[in-house]
């Protein structure tokens, strides 16, 4: 598709704002702002002390929404209006995803063995049901500790919103959390384990935090306006709420031409995440200086939630994406099957 004509299409293009079908409603709660990011914590490189040391892992007590709440938008693939809705679940039921348009209203677990591969996102099958784009859903109940959860969807693909996650943090915010009365589960890496190449690999290393950490790193030298960029952070809920929460999805313009190409998109805009061309961002200016690599962060969260527990451990993602940490996910549950998960203090 030659220069800019993807600016006459009807997805993807300038404007002032959005059309208001394609703005994410809150229910409950409206996105006003973005909290200024916090100055990120020094490094913390992994030694072998840190690897050898016995932290202080303590069991906590499992959580779940205190009442309902609900976020709309469209769907950036299909194109499509859907409305999710976060309901309590009992303690042990963990996070199921229920679509609710369909017969039966067929129930998919948010779990690894549940994982169907796809390009660029995270998507769930259960039989002939399944749901897509789940992650950025998965990473904020993970990093806000909400283990029980019923998530009813009206459509195929969860709505994009702006990108991120924020629209999702505020929905279980304004619901509220409880504690329930059985022990979350927890694993312990207990050792290096790694997936993938010398370039692109995910690997996992015993903890130096007192839960999950993460290393993510990008190189897009190839994209001057993204360049290589790293983020370390603890994932604890006011670090993933406040530092990458509202860190969007991004794309080239040249692989955005070649979605509305294949006839995808048709409803999305320069407005509904971050689209690079030679200068930056489109219509659509930066929340972070190194915005990509946290929406990477977040990523990462959302898949490792697949686990179905808490990790403890230090994970680091170099030029990964969905499949490698997919594939980190079941290489930590394996090298963990002789080690069970602790359910008690």
């Amino acid at each position: 598709m030659p220069g800019d004509r993807i600016l006459d299409r009807p997805g993807f293009s300038r404007r002032d704002s959005p059309p208001q079908d394609s703005r994410p409603t809150i229910l409950l709660t409206e996105l006003d702002s973005v909290p200024p990011p916090r100055e990120p914590p020094r490094e913390r490189p992994i030694s072998a002390d840190c690897m050898s040391s016995h932290l202080s892992h303590r069991l906590r007590k499992q959580r779940t929404l205190a009442g309902t709440a609900a976020v709309s938008g469209i769907g950036y693939w299909t194109a499509s209006d859907v409305c999710v809705e976060f309901r309590p679940a009992p303690e042990n039921s963990g996070v199921t995803f229920i679509r609710a348009d369909l017969p039966g209203q067929p129930r998919i677990p948010a779990t690894i063995a549940s994982r169907s591969d796809a390009s660029r996102r995270t998507n769930l099958v259960a039989g002939d049901a399944r749901v897509e784009m789940v992650e950025h859903i998965l990473a904020p109940l993970y990093a806000l500790g909400i283990d029980n959860c019923d998530v009813w969807v009206n459509s195929l693909e969860m709505p994009g919103c702006d990108g991120s996650s924020q629209a999702y943090i505020e929905a279980i915010d304004a619901a509220g959390i409880v504690e329930q009365t059985a022990l979350r589960r927890r694993l312990d890496v207990h050792k290096h384990i790694r997936i993938g190449t010398d370039t692109a690999y995910a690997e996992a290393w015993p903890a130096i935090a007192e839960g999950l950490s993460v290393r993510v790193r990008l190189d897009f030298r190839h994209a001057a306006a993204i360049g290589r960029q790293q983020i370390t952070r603890e994932i604890t809920p006011n670090i993933f709420r406040y530092e990458l929460a509202a860190a969007r999805t991004f794309i080239l313009k040249a692989e955005a031409e070649a979605l509305l190409q294949q006839g995808l998109c048709s409803r999305t805009t320069y407005r509904d995440l971050l689209v690079f061309d030679e200068a930056g961002p489109i219509d659509n200016p930066l929340r972070f200086r190194d915005e990509c690599v946290r929406h990477k962060a977040l990523d990462l969260v959302g898949d490792l939630a697949l686990a179905g527990c808490d990790i403890a451990g230090h994970v680091v993602a170099n030029c990964a994406g969905h499949r490698l940490h997919a594939e980190l996910v079941q290489a930590i549950l394996a090298a963990e099957a002789e080690t069970p998960l602790k359910k008690s203090a």
